[in-house]
């Protein structure tokens, strides 16, 4: 059953602040950490996925137990980026705002460190603060840690992936051995659990849903295509979301500003966050997407970390991340405070097994869907514009003294064509756009085939002169065509490994880059030969598959061959 802010604890002053943010009832988390908190039960691991409410959790009772005639500085928040140490910062401030006295400081990287450092002096209770940041005011002896009482590790998965262990470890030196240590996490790899173990005592340990998993309320869908074909097919995909408001993430910063500008010079409502901007445009970027000017952001995971928005409707994996559990982290940045999300993938057929590994993360399956094709596209910007014309409001007080003008001008329309005609300014376009261009999607194998057969389909099959007694395997022969060719995006087709030669199919438009990559190329101590299959080739293939299947045709009739002699004998 649950329990109000009032049954766990949440004092008056308090209640009255949250009330008028909004805050109804206490999310899963909440309910399991504040009580626990205010008791002072001691250490704690909660592991929750971003968007659960964690910042309550730990920030409402903070607030509560500050002690306002206490000078010094009580309770010390570490968070991975800037944007969600000021984040946190703020919520702590509404959480307080019917709490007289009580001082709360953001202590982060790429602002005024003197107006920081003269904040401080002035004494503050609660410190939200990046480790960089924060390891630099400790070592000018302007914050000190030895009277804190609770320690907050926020998003500390994400604070290793970022590299900030040794900042962590010196942070924790500089912290009283009795405090409480409050660590939130989305997972729990060998780095955090090592963290607990050096530095917690007997931690009570919370999981809210499946461990590593994803939050329930996300759709998670995959949609199949050349990765030649990945910007198209994002265009199709934001398209077919006329009301998307969402985050694009990237591998790297070069394809995140390549993405956006190209998003942004056909039209799109789009910018890029990345670690090559700095910090007044990061700045910039992240105003403009909280206030819903951009439609679309588009980030590497670094960039992204900690950002904190409310209302993301979806996330698109333009490429895959190179961990899984990172994936976790992309999808939980939608779908918060039990709203419903979407995480997209687009993905080609290399990718499957990296696919099946998160939906075994997740603890569920990716509805893997067409890409939409222009008619699709079309019908839904159709009624995305009827709807927006349905629900639009009228200023009759502007309109009226246009109106007898504009009567005028249209008179000579009937209802149908006056409809046809507002409905086609936008939808005209997408018709002449969409009308002649391809299908984007490839074809999803099931099993554990490799690839299907596209050969004549823009895929050519090339011969390669190595096979099983080579030790050769489908993976180690899509890593000799990265390698040698130097291009990692190259679609592959079917693979058929043979005893001592095997085929492949690659992207036609890559063949030239195959037959330069593979020639002269040593494997072990054999010169590889790559060559276009050809008729002989092929008659090689079925001359070697007859033999094997001859060889169990023989076997299997030499039992009959044996028993038909006996009964000659017996005759």
């Amino acid at each position: 059953m649950t329990k109000s802010f009032e049954e766990i604890g949440i004092e008056k002053n308090v209640l009255q602040a949250i009330n008028e943010i909004g805050f109804e009832e206490p999310m899963p988390v909440q309910q399991e950490v504040i009580p626990l908190l205010l008791e002072g039960k001691g250490d704690i691991i909660a592991l929750a996925q971003t968007g659960t409410g964690k910042t309550a959790a730990f920030g409402l009772p903070i607030v509560q137990m500050t002690d306002t005639k206490n000078k010094n500085t009580q309770f010390l928040i570490l968070s991975p980026t800037r944007e969600l140490c000021l984040q946190i910062a703020d919520d702590l401030l509404s959480f307080a705002k019917y709490t007289p006295g009580i001082k709360i400081a953001a202590v982060f990287g790429g602002a005024s460190i003197e107006r920081q450092i003269k904040m401080i002096k002035k004494g503050v209770h609660i410190i939200s603060a990046t480790p960089g940041r924060l390891i630099d005011l400790i070592n000018r002896k302007i914050v000190h840690l030895k009277n804190i009482n609770t320690l907050v590790l926020d998003e500390a998965d994400e604070m290793l992936n970022m590299g900030f262990r040794d900042e962590l470890e010196k942070i924790l030196i500089e912290t009283p051995a009795d405090k409480n240590t409050l660590l939130f996490s989305a997972t729990m790899p060998k780095e955090v659990r090592l963290i607990s173990n050096n530095y917690m005592k007997d931690p009570l340990e919370i999981t809210i849903g499946k461990r590593n998993s994803g939050a329930e309320n996300i759709s998670h869908i995959c949609y199949m295509t050349h990765a030649k074909d990945r910007y198209p097919a994002l265009k199709r995909i934001v398209d077919f979301n006329p009301d998307i408001y969402g985050i694009v993430f990237c591998r790297t910063r070069r394809e995140t500003q390549e993405v956006a500008e190209h998003l942004m010079k056909d039209g799109y409502n789009a910018d890029s966050l990345h670690g090559d901007l700095s910090q007044p445009q990061r700045d910039s970027v992240m105003n403009k997407f909280r206030a819903k000017s951009l439609q679309l952001l588009i980030a590497t995971d670094v960039a992204a970390r900690g950002i904190d928005v409310d209302n993301i409707s979806h996330i698109i994996n333009y490429n895959l991340p190179d961990e899984s559990d990172i994936y976790t982290h992309r999808s939980g940045r939608t779908g918060r405070a039990g709203r419903e999300g979407t995480s997209i993938v687009i993905a080609n057929l290399k990718e499957k097994n990296k696919i099946y590994q998160i939906e075994k993360l997740i603890n569920k399956k990716f509805d893997f869907r067409q890409v939409p094709s222009g008619k699709d596209i079309s019908r839904t910007q159709l009624f995305h514009i009827v709807d927006r014309i349905e629900k639009i409001e009228v200023d009759d007080s502007e309109i009226n003294s246009f109106l007898p003008e504009i009567l005028k001008k249209l008179e000579w329309l009937d209802r149908e064509e006056l409809i046809k005609k507002f409905v086609s300014v936008e939808f005209n376009r997408f018709i002449e756009y969409y009308k002649n261009l391809s299908d984007l999607n490839t074809p999803v194998s099931s099993g554990n085939a490799q690839g299907g057969s596209k050969s004549g389909n823009g895929y050519t099959r090339f011969f390669i002169n190595l096979g099983r007694m080579d030790d050769i395997n489908p993976a180690k022969l899509i890593g000799m065509v990265n390698d040698y060719t130097g291009v990692r995006d190259i679609e592959i087709g079917e693979i058929e490994i043979l005893k001592t030669f095997s085929f492949f199919e690659a992207d036609q438009e890559y063949s030239d880059e195959i037959l330069a990559g593979f020639n002269g190329k040593m494997f072990k101590t054999r010169q590889i030969g790559v060559e276009i299959a050809g008729q002989k080739r092929e008659q090689k293939r079925n001359r070697s598959r007859g033999k094997r299947e001859g060889k169990k045709d023989f076997r299997k009739f030499g039992k009959n061959k044996n028993d038909n002699k006996r009964k000659v004998r017996k005759k």
